[in-house]
């Protein structure tokens, strides 16, 4: 059995419907309650978030604190909760996911595991995304697996470059080493990624990914195509703050593959390329994106999507070129707010 001290960081923004869900999973850990706490940050939520979560504390045994960012003038957005739950936190371990989320009972177990055996100082977790059985929602499952799939296996190359908020880990000790959100506080996205690359880059061979089908965390695709860019809008925002060569490289692949791509179908519209070669182009490409799906779909229990990467690459090229290109203008709506990363490029995540 480990035994070391974790505090569970759970930053939220209007998520008074999915939260009691988290809790519920948190409170049926096989994890010892004794050893790990759940810190709920909120910032400033417009719906009944805190409400729900002092609800729960009334009734629970869990060691449970929440955290309204309003009590602390100044300080809005996920980092700045994020950079607070760190500073009151007690455990050894940062464990980090979202209020949306959905977690197995041997989540902490397998994390504190995994973290004693590896010493690392940051551990990426596995994450999947729920369907509701529509076209629309199967194509987000198998876009995302293969986010999780490149991820993990840039992690096992030893060149960190993606990793998700809704399932990571990392010790008090490294974010404190690495001065958290320091250089980047004014990209609102990226408390994830960000953090990862700063602990790489301190702590050579110290990020890990935790392939184990326990750790997976779960969370919903998103209901409205509105909703869907607006979200990817917000991830590609951060892609021209990322300072390692390596991660740039991986952004500007993707891109320009996809670019290729759209380059030939215009070239096949106006008579340049004949059919073969345009089915020949696509055909390599599904082959080569189906075999390492098919293996990542499978460990995240999720294998009977493959069926819908056929229907992704359709509008995969298109949706590429325009959340890259959105992105770039870092501004997007989310969760009721209006961000720009230039328009609070001042701000900071001090919390101490």
């Amino acid at each position: 059995m480990p035994q070391t001290q974790l505090s569970v960081l759970i930053p939220v923004r209007n998520e008074a419907a999915p939260i009691s869900d988290l809790l519920r999973d948190l409170e049926q850990q096989t994890y010892p309650k004794q050893n790990f706490e759940v810190l709920v940050m909120d910032d400033n939520s417009e719906d009944e978030t805190a409400a729900e979560v002092r609800a729960f504390q009334e009734k629970s045994n869990l060691s449970l604190r929440l955290i309204c960012l309003q009590d602390y003038p100044g300080l809005r957005q996920k980092k700045a909760a994020i950079t607070k739950g760190v500073a009151l936190a007690t455990g050894e371990l940062m464990v980090q996911t979202d209020g949306d989320c959905r977690v197995t009972p041997d989540w902490l177990f397998t994390l504190a595991q995994h973290y004693e055996r590896t010493h690392a100082r940051c551990i990426s977790g596995p994450v999947c995304l729920s369907s509701d059985g529509s076209w629309f929602e199967g194509m987000q499952v198998v876009e995302f697996a293969s986010l999780i799939g490149i991820g993990g296996a840039s992690i096992a190359l030893g060149k960190p470059n993606m990793c998700n908020g809704a399932n990571l880990a990392y010790s008090r000790q490294a974010f404190l080493e690495v001065q958290g959100f320091t250089g980047n506080a004014h990209v609102a996205s990226g408390d994830d990624e960000f953090l990862m690359h700063k602990i790489a880059d301190y702590y050579s061979g110290k990020v890990s990914f935790l392939k184990d089908k326990r750790a997976i965390v779960s969370t919903a695709a998103q209901k409205t195509i509105t909703a869907f860019f607006n979200q990817r809008i917000r991830w590609a925002s951060k892609w021209p703050n990322y300072s390692g060569w390596s991660v740039k490289l991986l952004a500007i692949l993707v891109f320009g593959v996809n670019f290729l791509l759209f380059l030939a179908f215009l070239a096949w519209l106006c008579g340049g390329l004949a059919n073969e070669q345009l089915a020949a182009l696509f055909g390599f490409k599904l082959s080569i994106d189906g075999i390492f799906l098919l293996s990542v779909l499978h460990f995240l229990n999720r294998k009977k999507y493959i069926f819908y990467l056929a229907p992704l690459q359709l509008v995969y090229i298109p949706y590429v070129l325009y959340t890259a290109l959105r992105g770039l203008r870092g501004t997007y709506h989310w969760k009721g707010r209006k961000v720009s990363n230039k328009a609070t490029k001042t701000s900071s995540p001090k919390a101490y």
